[in-house]
C-alpha cells in the first residue's frame, strides 16, 4: 500500500505536500516527500521508548517495504571473520563472471550501532558487487546496547584486518580492498581508515555514505534539520547514547568523533556521500574538507534532494535508486581505474 500511495501521481503530490517546501534552496525528492507524510501518520521512524529487539523488527520491517530486491546474478557466501571478541558471521557477494583476483569492498551496515544486520543490507551488497564489479564482503559486528562502545569499532578494525590477511583465499586483490559503510557503518568506516593507517595492507579506497561522524551533533545541520526528515535530532541522541552512553567527554573523543581526530594525514582516497535532507550532511561535508586539508585525494558529493538513508529506500524513490547506482559504480571506477577520486 505504501508503495502504490508514493508510486500514484495524485496520491503522491496529495500526501508529499506537507514536505515540499524548500530548505537552503533544497526541495526534497517527491516520492520521498510522501514517504514522510505517510511516517506522520503512526511516527514509525520514532525508536524511542522500544526495546533493541522491538527496534530492530520495526527497522528491517520497514527496509523491506522500502528497498528494491535486485535480482542480480550474485553467488552469496556465508562467512565467519575475526571479531575483536571472537568470531563475526559475514557474508561474500561475487559477482558472476568476475576474476580470480577482483577488487574488495568491505562493507560496514549502518543502523545507529543498534540495528540492521546482514539481512537489511542484502540486496544493496549484491547490487553493489554487480555495479561496483567487486567481492563484497559484508559484516555482522556486534550492536549495542548489548555491546556498547568500542565493540562495534573494535570488530570493524579487526574484520578489515582478517579480510586483508585472507584475500587471495577470498579471491580479493589485496592492494584494491576498500572500506565503505552507510551511516553508522560510515563511522566505522572512517575508524577503519584511521585505525590502519600504519598496517601493511590498509585500504585502498574509503567510502563513507551519510557518516555519522561527530557524536557532539554540533554542525549547523543538526540544528536546521533537527526534526521532520526522518533521522531526527532525539533519535540521534537515542542511537548515540545506547552505544556510548551519556558520558559528554567520551562523545568528544575521536572513536567517538572521527570527525574530532587531530590528523587525517596519510588516510587512503576517499568517496564521500551526502544528502541534503540529512541532519549529518555537514559532518560528512567538513570530513571532505578536511581530508582535502591533509592532501588526501578525495571526491565529494552531496545528493541535494535526497534522505539519510536512500541507500535503502530504492524501492520508493527512482531518485534513490539512481543515487545508489551512481554510489556502486563509482566505487567501481576508483577501485578498477583510480578515476572515482580527485585531489
Amino acid at each position: 500500500m505504501a508503495r502504490w500511495l508514493i508510486g500514484t501521481g495524485w496520491t503522491r503530490r496529495l500526501v508529499a505536500k506537507s514536505r515540499s517546501a524548500p530548505i537552503d534552496g533544497r526541495t526534497l525528492d517527491e516520492q520521498l516527500a510522501a514517504m514522510l507524510g505517510l511516517d506522520d501518520l503512526d511516527n514509525h521512524s520514532d525508536l524511542r521508548g522500544l526495546s533493541p529487539t522491538a527496534a530492530r523488527v520495526r527497522v528491517a520491517e520497514g527496509i523491506e517495504v522500502a528497498q528494491a530486491p535486485f535480482a542480480g546474478d550474485v553467488e552469496v557466501e556465508a562467512l565467519t571473520l575475526a571479531g575483536a571478541a571472537g568470531a563475526i558471521a559475514a557474508r561474500k557477494y561475487t559477482p558472476a563472471g568476475l576474476a580470480a583476483a577482483s577488487p574488495g569492498v568491505l562493507y560496514i551496515h549502518g543502523g545507529g550501532f543498534v540495528t540492521c544486520d546482514l539481512d537489511t543490507h542484502d540486496p544493496l551488497c549484491r547490487l553493489i558487487a554487480v555495479n561496483a564489479g567487486a567481492r563484497v564482503v559484508s559484516i555482522d559486528y556486534r550492536l549495542a546496547p548489548e555491546h556498547p562502545f568500542p565493540a562495534a569499532a573494535d570488530d570493524a578494525v579487526a574484520a578489515f584486518r582478517d579480510v586483508a590477511a585472507r584475500a587471495g583465499a577470498l579471491g580479493i586483490d589485496r592492494a584494491r580492498i576498500a572500506v565503505a559503510g552507510d551511516s553508522a557503518g560510515g563511522h566505522l568506516t572512517a575508524i577503519v581508515a584511521l585505525e590502519t593507517r600504519g598496517d601493511r595492507i590498509r585500504p585502498a579506497l574509503q567510502v563513507p555514505v551519510y557518516p555519522a561522524l561527530d557524536a557532539t551533533c554540533s554542525l549547523p545541520s543538526h540544528l536546521a534539520l533537527a526534526e521532520r526528515y526522518f533521522l531526527t535530532r532525539p533519535m540521534c541522541d537515542w542511537y548515540y547514547d545506547a552505544y556510548l552512553g551519556e558520558d559528554p567527554e567520551l562523545r568528544r573523543t575521536p572513536r567517538a568523533s572521527p570527525l574530532l581526530a587531530p590528523s587525517f594525514s596519510g588516510l587512503p582516497p576517499a568517496l564521500v556521500y551526502t544528502s541534503g535532507f540529512d541532519p549529518l550532511r555537514d559532518e560528512g561535508m567538513r570530513y571532505a574538507e578536511r581530508l582535502r586539508e591533509a592532501g588526501v585525494p578525495v571526491r565529494a558529493h552531496c545528493f541535494d534532494q535526497l534522505l539519510h538513508g536512500f541507500l535503502l529506500m530504492t524501492a520508493l524513490s527512482r531518485a534513490a535508486l539512481d543515487a545508489t547506482l551512481r554510489v556502486a559504480t563509482e566505487i567501481g571506477e576508483a577501485l578498477h581505474h583510480g578515476t572515482g577520486t580527485r585531489r
